[in-house]
């Protein structure tokens, strides 16, 4: 009863709009993905500007875990699977399934941020800290920045499989659309650090 005396001072939270064909949330996510690309699109352009006018830049798959960032990467797309499949079962009703892959989700999320925190004890006790050189300072910047959306990440995801849950009785499609939304940042954050693997590790 209370969301549907909602929406009708509030438009557009379950349906799509007519002018963008999202519905709110939806609209909102993008608007809100639109200013982390520029967040990130700047440490990104500092990190070209950076090298480019370095005289001494250390290669970096020699200073960096190579191996333990591929695993990260996999863990973070698996991760993003999972969360499809967990809307997908939430379309179809199927609450045991969707807690599975959402429980799932979490897991790996966690897995993530052990091996990033195995990766930053590594450089500890090499002695390599963000003081060390601009591409320490760089990595630890961008890496950490990467892993704080994550543990944001977590937190949402956390309450849509716990507390969340009730507002599903209450509106199904607007529990479904909330669903989707967190989806398209967990995406977004795995998206970056395949970015963050490919410029940080490899080049």
């Amino acid at each position: 009863m209370e969301a549907a005396h909602t929406e009708e001072f509030i438009p557009y939270i379950v349906e799509p709009r007519e002018d963008t064909g999202l519905y709110n949330a939806k609209f909102g996510i993008w608007l809100f993905l639109a200013s982390e690309v520029m967040l990130f699109g700047s440490l990104f352009s500092a990190y070209i500007l950076l090298r480019a006018g370095s005289f001494n830049w250390p290669v970096q798959s020699d200073v960096q875990n190579v191996p333990i960032g591929a695993i990260n990467s996999i863990v973070l797309l698996s991760s993003s699977i999972f969360f499809i499949r967990a809307w997908v079962h939430l379309k179809a009703d199927n609450i045991a399934k969707y807690k599975q892959f959402m429980r799932l989700v979490l897991l790996f999320a966690f897995i993530f941020l052990t091996l990033k925190g195995f990766e930053y004890y590594q450089h500890f006790s090499h002695h390599e800290y963000p003081k060390t050189n601009v591409f320490f300072g760089l990595y630890y910047l961008m890496t950490g920045l990467h892993a704080l959306h994550i543990i944001g990440g977590i937190i949402v995801n956390s309450f849509y499989l716990g507390p969340g849950m009730r507002l599903r009785s209450t509106n199904k499609q607007w529990f479904i659309n909330r669903l989707e939304v967190a989806g398209l940042y967990w995406h977004f954050v795995d998206l970056v650090w395949i970015f963050l693997f490919s410029t940080l590790y490899l080049l």
